[in-house]
């Protein structure tokens, strides 16, 4: 009897080149598949709830495969991090749903930036934050978030890459805070176009340093020209840090 077991897990993105299961790079795709595949003793084939780019990370990411293993569902994660290196790791593991599917059963998805502000770098922050040496001024930023907010054709702050449908999207939240030196820009929305997070996290840091203004936003979305918002923000920023779907595809646990 087949069951489809869908995994939560995080990672340091640091060491691979994006989820996506590649021929000649290391991936968090091809890494978990190994280790899948090794624990229950056939091929696993494994979805997940986007393409994370080379050097993003995730605290939260939503992955799932079909198997027959009979494996308890409780030992699942616990097998599969005996397995993984210690910048992947699995946190539980549930039965859904046939009809369940990591990208299109999703109805929001969650990513946080971090910009660190300090004329020093941190050593403990290398490849996991962005230093942002100058500046910076909160409400300011806040004001261009706030912007973002709602549904509009992100084309100007997206990177060409897999044709889509549309490049209309809404955005839930854009909301930027700050605790101690550590500024953090938080989006939601119901889907992100490529590179979309860190082309608005890269427009907010040229309001940061004045070269956009808040008021200028609605204008540059408007405009659909990529060339008018900010540069792409750097990728070790980037985490995805929540994925949300129907309560349909409620868990259901074994015993």
């Amino acid at each position: 009897m087949m069951r489809k077991i869908a995994i939560i897990l995080s990672y340091d993105g640091t060491n691979y080149h994006g989820w996506q299961m590649q021929a000649n790079s290391v991936s968090i795709q091809g890494v978990l598949t190994s280790a899948a595949s090794s624990l229950f003793n056939e091929e696993i084939k494994i979805t997940g709830c986007g393409r994370t780019d080379s050097g993003v990370h995730a605290k939260m990411y939503v992955a799932s495969f079909d198997t027959s293993s009979k494996i308890p569902l409780d030992r699942i994660a616990y097998g599969l991090n005996s397995m993984l290196p210690p910048d992947i790791s699995v946190k539980c593991a549930f039965v859904v749903d046939d009809e369940f599917h990591p990208v299109h059963s999703c109805i929001e998805k969650e990513y946080t930036y971090y910009i660190y502000t300090d004329t020093v770098r941190d050593p403990f922050l290398e490849n996991r934050a962005l230093h942002y040496r100058y500046p910076f001024d909160l409400e300011r930023v806040r004001a261009a978030a706030a912007h973002f907010v709602g549904t509009h054709d992100f084309s100007s702050v997206r990177s060409l890459g897999t044709p889509v449908k549309s490049t209309v999207r809404t955005v839930f939240k854009c909301d930027v805070t700050k605790e101690n030196n550590i500024i953090s820009v938080r989006i939601s929305a119901n889907g992100f176009l490529y590179n979309m997070a860190r082309a608005i996290v890269g427009t907010l840091l040229d309001v940061a340093s004045g070269k956009i203004s808040p008021e200028d936003i609605p204008d540059i979305l408007k405009s659909c020209d990529r060339s008018r918002a900010g540069a792409t923000a750097p990728a070790h920023g980037l985490y995805m840090t929540n994925v949300v779907y129907p309560e349909r595809f409620g868990l259901k646990q074994e015993d």
